[in-house]
């Protein structure tokens, strides 16, 4: 089959806005971690409203976890690449999230829930992405679904780059969640010196990669390690090109964006300050959280 003929193929790629670096910081009970989608950052990555980097050999720095939280308005999508963190939510559910294993969660009209490692020692990784939800959808019941590794969709390409298909859909392939209206992209992409991956993105969508091994280039730009590269929202391009000038892993997110107010307190991402005020009202009262 010929590049052009090849349903997949990109054929003008999007290029890198700009490349950002994370902030050190630390959450929860002194967890600490990077945030690499930061506040200022909500409209240009919309629906995207926040992406945080976690990882560390030493236990004091993510042993005491995130214990009990609210959240309204919005989805976390938790990415453990290593350890384990045992989820606890007003919902009733109960889940211990493993090694290569996601954790999506929508917290909609209120949930209160923790996060706490359940290991002594040894590295913890992954990544929290907070997506945002349409008005329509903001005051939805709660919803949370644990995947194994094993459970994700994943494939290789003749190249030797293995994708794990978290969301959306990549090469054919089908994720392990679908959004009608954000229509969420997250793919984990592996790949070896030399490689090319190829994914084709909606030119409406806002995207970018965040590279936590190696280095790759888009567009003859080098993205390096721990860096997130902002892709171009170019009207003619159909996608990204990745080429990885090392052995390299990276995560690729994309998403429609909902083009309304993002008004956020804390936890709670809503599209008007009074709904804030309700949000907090809600929680004071022990309402938030509550079973239906």
């Amino acid at each position: 089959m010929s590049p052009a003929a090849h349903p997949h193929a990109v054929h003008v790629s999007r290029t890198v806005e700009r490349l950002v670096i994370g902030q050190a910081t630390s959450d929860g009970a002194g967890v600490k971690l990077s945030r690499i989608l930061t506040q200022d950052l909500q409209h240009r990555l919309d629906p995207f409203l926040m992406l945080d980097a976690f990882g560390s050999d030493q236990p004091d720095d993510y042993i005491a976890g995130f214990p009990d939280h609210p959240h309204r308005g919005f989805e976390t999508v938790t990415y453990m690449i290593a350890g384990r963190m045992l989820h606890r939510d007003s919902a009733g559910n109960e889940g211990l999230l493993q090694n290569g294993g996601v954790q999506w969660m929508t917290a909609g009209q209120g949930v209160i829930h923790s996060e706490i490692p359940q290991q002594a020692d040894g590295v913890m990784e992954g990544f929290q992405l907070w997506l945002n939800l349409h008005s329509s959808e903001k005051m939805q019941a709660p919803w949370y679904r644990d995947f194994q590794n094993a459970q994700l969709p994943q494939f290789q390409t003749p190249e030797g780059v293995a994708i794990t298909v978290i969301a959306g859909s990549s090469h054919g392939v089908q994720g392990a969640v679908s959004r009608e209206i954000t229509q969420p992209i997250y793919l984990d992409v592996h790949m070896p010196q030399g490689a090319r991956f190829e994914q084709t993105l909606p030119a409406g969508h806002n995207a970018f990669i965040y590279v936590y091994r190696g280095e790759v280039r888009i567009g003859g730009q080098a993205v390096p390690v721990q860096r997130m590269a902002i892709l171009k929202n170019t009207a003619q391009a159909d996608g990204v090109v990745i080429e990885a000038s090392a052995n390299a892993k990276l995560i690729l997110v994309a998403g429609q964006p909902l083009k309304e107010p993002i008004v956020q307190y804390g936890p709670f991402v809503m599209n008007s300050k009074e709904e804030i005020h309700q949000a907090l009202a809600d929680f004071r009262e022990g309402r938030l959280g509550e079973r239906a």
